[in-house]
């Protein structure tokens, strides 16, 4: 398939609108040029295994590998971001969330979230696995509201995770910028479980400790800014007479 010569510089959810899933691949395969060669067997082996992980999982209307692929990208194109511990954690950053019993494989134990933690850390090496520990969400309380549980986990995960603040700033730009590439219920209930994350990365982005540069998290705050925006469209109507 022939691809523009502006790919390396379009938008990414115009890419997935125009190209679909070969286009997003081309563009993380244009990424990855910036990497020596071992860097980018690791990238590509992650990338294998999210693709095989998520084969049939879809997000409202695409496959569900265009979202890994655009957290991926950005923290590469947009952030900058030149550890590829962090990439792999970003392109595998839902796997044991929504896939432990395919990682886990024949390990043994009842806690198929610390065995799928394991095998990647036996694949990957620790700290990738410690990455998508951090954001990767817990059980939850059915007694207590599912969104707040996971802002309270969002917040405590990632105020010890510098590098993990990356990769979920990443997934909520996604998430949030890209409400409006989504149909359906899901853009007021996704409106709704954003929002009030909003001020917590905008000081999670801004503290010292977090490893961008200061043009780099201007440009996230930008995005940050533009989420609100959106979310205040959707959740701001005013009521009909």
């Amino acid at each position: 398939m022939e691809f523009p010569a502006h790919l390396a510089t379009m938008p990414m959810h115009a890419i997935t609108e125009i190209h679909g899933e070969p286009g997003l691949l081309a563009r993380f395969r244009l990424e990855v040029r910036a990497f020596d060669d071992a860097a980018r067997r690791r990238l590509t082996e992650a990338l294998d295994l999210a693709a095989e992980l998520h084969r049939d999982d879809r997000r409202v209307r695409e496959p569900y590998l265009n979202h890994l692929l655009r957290v991926a990208i950005r923290m590469m194109h947009h952030y900058q971001v030149r550890d590829v511990d962090v990439i792999v954690a970003g392109l595998l950053h839902d796997a044991v969330e929504d896939h432990p019993a395919e990682l886990a494989g024949d390990r043994g134990g009842d806690d198929r979230t610390a065995a799928a933690l394991a095998a990647l850390a036996e694949r990957f090496g620790p700290r990738v696995a410690r990455l998508v520990a951090a954001v990767t969400n817990p059980a939850y309380d059915p007694g207590r509201d599912r969104h707040a549980q996971y802002r309270e986990h969002v917040a405590a995960s990632l105020d010890r995770e510098p590098w993990a603040r990356v990769i979920k700033v990443s997934d909520f730009t996604d998430n949030g910028v890209g409400v409006i590439h989504t149909t359906g219920p899901k853009v007021t209930s996704s409106a709704r479980k954003y929002r009030p994350l909003v001020p917590v990365f905008r000081e999670l982005i801004t503290r010292p400790d977090t490893p961008l540069s200061p043009p780099v998290k201007r440009h996230i705050l930008d995005q940050l800014d533009l989420a609100e925006e959106r979310f205040s469209a959707i959740l701001d109507q005013p009521a009909p007479h």
